[in-house]
């Protein structure tokens, strides 16, 4: 639908045209063809480079969500969560560099975040997508990789009654619990009065999803961990150095655990926009748009877990000294579940005018509130989310064997002598429970003007300028009730759980799309119960009287938790100017647009702080830390920042075809808000290796990048175009962690101390091997042990070395360069075409896996590619679309890795997917889509794709609809 109420706000950037809306005859062209060709207008008219998804027509955009929608276009690529697109990376750069904006407000982070969830926000009220990748004066600051600005629909640009209807049924092919078919509805309305002088736009959607995931997944990998004094088997294939012993680094897994996770998914999205031509030169505008996310999960999940040093009685190790096997005594095998509710609630409310005051100078301006929360205690019964822990420490030892397959076996030789556990010997470990709801808000006014130049002869088109105050906050709560009901197996509650009470499983269909899952599986069972049940149980039998501090009280906020509180304010205020230009170069037609945009931000956090007491010892695989009661501490800290983004775009026509552009700019991304809340946190279960803390920093400064961009784009017949471009991100102010070893006094370490001494000599006197099960018991044993069975520091104890990570700024400044190229073609009147797009990065900002040293990579970059083969006549419209991204960096740190920071890589990963329109009538459509037609699946890795981190499996989609119009 190319009109001049669709592409006005593109072009009164470039263009003399006054901002009032005009009246002019509206030609709709709908479906693939008319979207395709609307986004190349939008890419060749615009200055910098700008790049456009077009709904297809009214309440139908080209994807099931907006962020499948934008990885279509050169060098954006999404990151998937629960199997739909979720959050973008561009040209390297993730969601946290990308900022997203409605109708060109900047909008707030989903929860205590700065990424906006895009799958949340139903893409029928949608009209279009524009993605900024150079940077313009006007535009809000913070999308150092892009700005994205969702186009909702309005009134006044479409004159006229409008209304469209769709209705779907979902099957996921995953779904065991649910409903195996789920109903998607929208309706939009649209229509203008009083000689088109109100307008009125209103849209709905609901839609439900069931589904499930089978996952595989290792928590952390231990670098260097204490061996074992007397192995039973090596096999060591690491380089040996001049004394004949293996030199470099080593790796073991903590953990090793499967799950499956059933969710029910609603989301329901509101849009209402009022439009008022008070006068022909004034109009204004009123807005909302509002939506509700809810997701609901329950899981099962079993696993072991891993201790080092004596624990482990033989090990394998590759040539890079990852552990390919290791057998390893001590600690336990878990049979979990976990259930929990997250609500994410977002509103936004705007208002606009548009006044041209005279013929050459118009001005504009613009509020809005908007906020984004995220509660995770959605659920009405608990008000929390959980995870329980029941298994056993009765067994003989544990193997890990990643040697074959796609998935590492994990399995257990158990006291029972076998590799199964009975239901009546499943024991209570312990449960955890969490709250944590987090909210961002944004309250931000603008104030424009445009001046057009008709008095000066001089090449000058426009002259814009403006200020604005955004006032931004991010506040979170993160309650956790400690490890309740224990934890540990001493004393046992095997008599709590009745064996009816556990379902025993076979793995037969679980994970059986990769090799070595399914009945590939060594252990093979698995079982299932009522997360409800479990937890009433312990409930009723742990109680405060029975086990003390240790009681089981399934509540985040009980008085044995801990709660923590922060927030981060940022105030920026800013003005910008920008001037557009028209000449000739030697008869070459030249626009240039030249500006400044300057911002000044306040920041101030504010963190709860708890006063750490001691870490007690609770059982053979769980360390507690104890916090002093009294008083709630807050502190607040304050820093600021400047910055002064300069910007130019420079676009020639060589012909009447073919276009080259160069730009140059400045854009920044600011801090992670986590990196900015001051104070100090320790890790609230310090495990050996893994005691750990943090400390922010407020005075971080923003990334800030220097910006070059060239291309050249051949415009050769209508809907076709051939685009090839280079940019380079000079980026500084990279913010990594510095890592300091610290004692805090009072903080003693039972581990290593005279009475942990004295136990090791006391078992291996008898012969036996100091696992830390036996450590534990003989300890307990020589009466260091109170009447709940947990084992407290004493001043003889060494003090605990801390590894503190506080978030620097880095001196360096590192590069990112990236060739993308497109090309789209329509092969003439036959109704078929294709579009065909990839982007090849490279830069030093990647991880260097052989260093244990801090480092500060870019995350998210890597190569994507994009194709799209449709046909669209008689009625018909189908597209078939793939999408590509190469193995990429998803984030520095692993849950339970060691203090190093170890990486958590993605491998590549490929989607095809599948549209069928037909048109019954005019007014009528019925469609069918299919959503990852293969059934491809997810893997990550840490430093080697030998350390595997993560599988997961989700299955095919596939959607049927019909769709109203008038």
């Amino acid at each position: 639908m190319l009109s001049a109420g669709m592409m006005l706000p593109l072009q009164a950037q470039e263009t003399a045209t006054p901002e009032a809306e005009p009246k002019v005859e509206i030609i709709e062209v709908r479906g693939i063809r008319g979207s395709l060709a609307r986004s190349m207008d939008v890419k060749r008219e615009s200055s910098g480079v700008v790049d456009a998804i077009s709904s297809e027509e009214m309440g139908k955009f080209p994807d099931t969500n907006l962020a499948e929608s934008l990885q279509r276009i050169t060098g954006v690529s999404v990151s998937r969560v629960n199997g739909e697109g979720s959050q973008i990376t561009v040209r390297g750069f993730g969601p946290e560099f990308n900022l997203i904006t409605l109708n060109g407000r900047q909008m707030p982070g989903t929860g205590y975040t700065r990424s906006f969830n895009l799958e949340n926000l139903s893409s029928e009220g949608v009209s279009a997508l524009e993605l900024y990748k150079t940077a313009r004066a006007e535009n809000p600051s913070g999308g150092l990789g892009a700005t994205v600005n969702i186009v909702t629909s309005k009134p006044l640009s479409s004159p006229g009654q409008k209304f469209a209807l769709m209705g779907k049924g979902v099957h996921d092919s995953s779904n065991e619990k649910g409903k195996d078919v789920t109903p998607e509805l929208a309706a939009l309305y649209s229509n203008t009065f009083a000689d088109d002088r109100f307008g009125v736009a209103l849209s709905f959607s609901q839609a439900r999803r069931d589904f499930q995931i089978q996952n595989a997944n290792i928590q952390g990998w231990q670098a260097n961990v204490p061996l074992p004094s007397n192995p039973t088997h090596v096999i060591d294939r690491r380089p040996v150095g001049a004394d004949g012993l293996p030199t470099g680094n080593y790796f073991f897994p903590k953990d090793m655990n499967y799950g499956i996770t059933d969710f029910q998914r609603e989301r329901t999205t509101g849009q209402l926009t009022l439009q008022y031509a008070a006068t022909d030169d004034i109009t204004f505008t009123l807005d909302y748009t509002g939506s509700r996310a809810l997701v609901g999960s329950q899981g099962i999940g079993w696993g072991i877990w891993n201790n080092f040093g004596d624990n482990i009685n033989a090990y394998e190790l590759d040539e890079r000294g990852t552990a390919l096997f290791a057998d390893i005594s001590g600690d336990d095998g878990s049979f979990s579940a976990s259930k929990g509710t997250t609500e994410v609630k977002a509103a936004s409310i705007g208002f606009n005018m548009a006044w041209q005051l005279t013929d050459n100078w118009q001005v504009s301006f613009d509020a809005h509130d908007s906020n984004n929360k995220a509660d995770n205690g959605a659920d009405k019964g608990s008000g929390n989310s959980g995870q329980i822990i029941l298994g056993s420490d009765q067994l003989i030892t544990k193997f890990y064997d990643y040697r074959t397959g796609e998935i590492p076996q994990a399995y257990i030789l158990w006291r029972n002598g076998t590799n199964e556990l009975r239901p009546s010997e499943i024991d209570s470990n312990f449960s955890q429970f969490f709250h944590s709801p987090g909210e961002s808000e944004v309250q931000q006014f603008k104030l424009d003007s445009t001046w057009h130049n008709s008095v000066f002869n001089i090449p000058l088109v426009s002259i814009k300028g403006g200020v604005a105050r955004t006032e931004q906050t991010m506040s979170g709560t993160n309650a956790w009730s400690g490890l309740r009901g224990g934890p540990g197996f001493n004393p046992s509650f095997t008599f709590i759980f009745p064996d009816s009470m556990f379902t025993r499983r076979d793995t037969g269909n679980f994970l059986d799309q990769f090799a070595g899952g399914g009945n590939g599986l060594v252990s093979n069972y698995y079982y299932t119960y009522s997360y409800d049940e479990a937890v009433a149980r312990q409930t009723a039998y742990l109680t405060e009287t029975l086990m003390g501090p240790n009681a089981y009280l399934p509540d985040p906020y009980n008085v044995y938790g801990t709660v923590g509180q922060s927030s981060v304010q940022e105030v920026t205020n800013s003005l910008y100017l920008q001037s557009a230009w028209e000449f000739d170069v030697a008869n070459f037609p030249v626009q240039l647009n030249v500006g400044a945009r300057y911002e000044k931000t306040d920041v101030t956090s504010s963190v709860r702080q708890d006063v750490e007491k001691q870490v007690n010892w609770v059982s053979p695989s769980e360390w507690i830390m104890k916090y002093e009661s009294g008083d709630i501490n807050f502190l607040t800290l304050t820093g600021s920042h400047n910055v002064l983004l300069p910007m130019m775009d420079l676009r020639v026509d060589l012909t009447d075809d073919l276009v080259s552009r160069f730009s140059v700019g400045k854009s920044i991304t600011r801090a992670p808000l986590g990196a900015l809340g001051g104070g100090r946190s320790l890790s609230g279960s310090p495990k050996p290796g893994a005691r750990s803390g943090g400390q922010g920093n407020t005075n971080l400064q923003p990334y800030e990048s220097t910006n070059l961009d060239l291309s050249l784009e051949y415009y050769y017949a209508p809907g076709s175009y051939a685009a090839i471009g280079y940019y380079r991100k000079s980026v500084k102010n990279f913010i990594g962690n510095s890592i300091t070893d610290i004692t805090i006094e009072g903080l003693h370490d039972i581990q290593n101390g005279p009475r942990y001494q004295q136990a090791v000599a006391d078992i291996v006197a008898r012969g036996e091997q100091p696992t830390d099960t036996a450590i534990y018991n003989q300890m307990l044993a020589n009466g260091h042990g109170d009447a709940n069975g947990e084992i407290a520091p004493s001043s003889a104890d060494p003090l605990i070395l801390w590894s503190i990570s506080q978030p620097q700024n880095s001196p360096d400044t590192k590069t990112v360069d990236g060739i993308e190229a497109a090309w789209q073609h329509m092969l003439g009147e036959t109704g078929f075409g294709f579009g065909i797009n990839g982007t090849i990065v490279s830069g030093d900002v990647k991880f260097d896996v052989e260093s244990l040293t801090q480092q500060t990579p870019l995350v998210g970059l890597s190569n994507s590619a994009n194709l799209q083969l449709f046909y669209e006549d008689y009625g018909w419209s189908i597209k078939l679309t793939y999408a590509w991204r190469d193995s990429y960096l998803i984030g520095v740190g692993q849950g339970q890795g060691s203090s190093d920071a170890p990486p958590q890589f993605a491998k590549a990963y490929a989607q095809w997917d599948l549209s069928v329109n037909y048109d019954v009538t005019p007014n009528f459509t019925v469609f069918f889509e299919g959503i990852n037609l293969t059934n491809e699946t997810e893997q990550g890795y840490g430093r080697y794709e030998e350390q595997f981190l993560f599988a997961r499996q989700y299955g095919p989609r596939y959607i049927l609809g019909a769709r109203y119009r008038f």
